[in-house]
C-alpha cells in the first residue's frame, strides 16, 4: 500500500513538473517574441520563374539577332573574316568592329537599339523598351544575366514577380530616357539599366526596412561597395554610365515605394493586446511619399525634354565625364 502511494505522488510530481515546464516554455516563447523578429515566419517566399523567363528571352533575342546579322553573306574577304565561321550565318563580326562577339551596329540598329534620332525624329519611343532586351555581343550578354541571376532571383523570392518586374521594366525605361538626353550620337542596348535598378531597389529597401536587418552595417556597406564598383566600371569607353545612372535612381525610389515590409516586432504585438505597434514606421511612409513624388518629376520632366528633343550635356556641361572620363591609357 505505501509502495503505491509513494508511485502516485512520484506520479504527480513528475505530471506537476510537466506541465509546469510547458507553461514555462510558453511564456519564455511569449516573453522573447516580444524582442526577437523571425523575418520568415511572416514572410512569403515565391518561387522564382520570372527572372529565368527573363534570361531565356534573352538568350533567344540575341540568337535571333545573329540569325539576322549573317556575317559570311555580308562580310567578305580573307582580311575581313567573321569570327567563329563555322556557326554560319550566326557568326560573330570581326573583333576590331565588335571585340563583344556580337552582331554589327546596323543590324542592332534595325532590331530595336536606343537610337536617339529615330526616338525623336522618327517617333519610335518603343526603342525606349526593346533596346533593354538586346545585347551587344555574347560577353555582354552573359555578363548581364550572370548579374540578373545573382540579384533578380533572390528578390523574387522575397517580394514576388509583380514587384520585381515593375522595378526591372521601370527601371530599364528610366535607364533608356536618361541615356538618350546625354548620349546622342551613338547606339545603346542592353539590360544594365534595369539590372541597376534591382541594386537601387536593393539599397532603398535595406534603408526603409532597416529595423528588421540584424547586420545592418555590413549590409549597407558590402552592397553600397557593389553599387560603386560597377558604376566605377561603367567610367570606361564604350559603357554606357547614363542608363546605368537612370536605371540606379529609379530603382532606388521603386524600392521605396515596393519594397516596404512591417517594422521589427509587428507580428509579435498583433497577438499581443498590450502592445499598440504600428505595422509601418513614420520615416517609412515619408520615404515612401518622397519616393513617389521623386519618381514621378523625374520620368516626366526627362520624357519631355527627350521628346522635345533637349540635349542634357547643354544643360549640364561636366555630366558627359559621368559615362566616359578620359585618361593616359583611353579618350572618350
Amino acid at each position: 500500500e505505501r509502495e503505491r502511494e509513494r508511485n502516485r505522488v512520484m506520479a504527480n510530481r513528475d505530471s506537476e513538473r510537466g506541465g509546469g515546464g510547458k507553461q514555462n516554455s510558453i511564456n519564455n516563447n511569449n516573453n522573447n517574441n516580444n524582442y526577437i523578429y523571425d523575418e520568415s515566419s511572416s514572410d512569403t517566399h515565391w518561387t522564382s520563374w520570372l527572372v529565368p523567363l527573363i534570361v531565356v528571352a534573352n538568350l533567344a533575342v540575341f540568337i535571333a539577332v545573329m540569325f539576322v546579322n549573317d556575317c559570311p553573306k555580308k562580310i567578305i574577304g580573307p582580311n575581313k573574316a567573321c569570327v567563329a565561321r563555322f556557326l554560319g550565318r550566326f557568326s560573330f563580326q570581326p573583333l576590331r568592329e565588335n571585340p563583344l562577339f556580337g552582331p554589327s551596329s546596323s543590324t542592332l540598329e534595325r532590331m530595336g537599339a536606343l537610337e536617339w534620332g529615330k526616338v525623336v525624329h522618327e517617333h519610335q519611343g518603343w526603342r525606349l523598351v526593346t533596346c533593354m532586351w538586346l545585347h551587344a555581343g555574347i560577353l555582354h550578354l552573359l555578363t548581364n544575366m550572370l548579374s540578373l541571376i545573382f540579384i533578380g532571383i533572390r528578390l523574387e523570392q522575397q517580394f514576388g514577380f509583380i514587384r520585381v518586374g515593375l522595378i526591372y521594366l521601370i527601371s530599364g525605361l528610366g535607364g533608356s530616357i536618361l541615356s538618350s538626353l546625354f548620349l546622342q550620337e551613338s547606339i545603346s542596348v542592353g539590360a544594365s539599366g534595369a539590372l541597376f535598378g534591382l541594386l537601387g531597389a536593393m539599397l532603398s529597401e535595406l534603408l526603409t526596412n532597416w529595423t528588421i536587418y540584424a547586420n545592418k552595417a555590413a549590409a549597407l556597406f558590402t552592397l553600397l561597395f557593389i553599387i560603386a564598383i560597377n558604376l566605377g566600371l561603367g567610367l570606361l569607353p564604350r559603357v554606357d554610365n547614363f542608363a546605368h545612372i537612370g536605371g540606379f535612381i529609379t530603382g532606388f525610389c521603386l524600392g521605396f515605394i515596393l519594397l516596404v515590409r512591417p517594422q521589427h516586432g509587428w507580428e509579435s504585438s498583433r497577438t499581443n493586446a498590450s502592445l499598440t505597434k504600428r505595422k509601418y514606421s513614420i520615416y517609412q511612409y515619408v520615404l515612401f511619399i518622397v519616393a513617389v513624388l521623386l519618381l514621378v518629376v523625374c520620368l516626366t520632366v526627362g520624357s519631355v525634354m527627350l521628346f522635345k528633343g533637349e540635349n542634357g550635356n547643354k544643360h549640364c556641361k561636366w555630366c558627359h565625364r559621368l559615362s566616359c572620363f578620359p585618361t593616359s591609357k583611353w579618350t572618350c
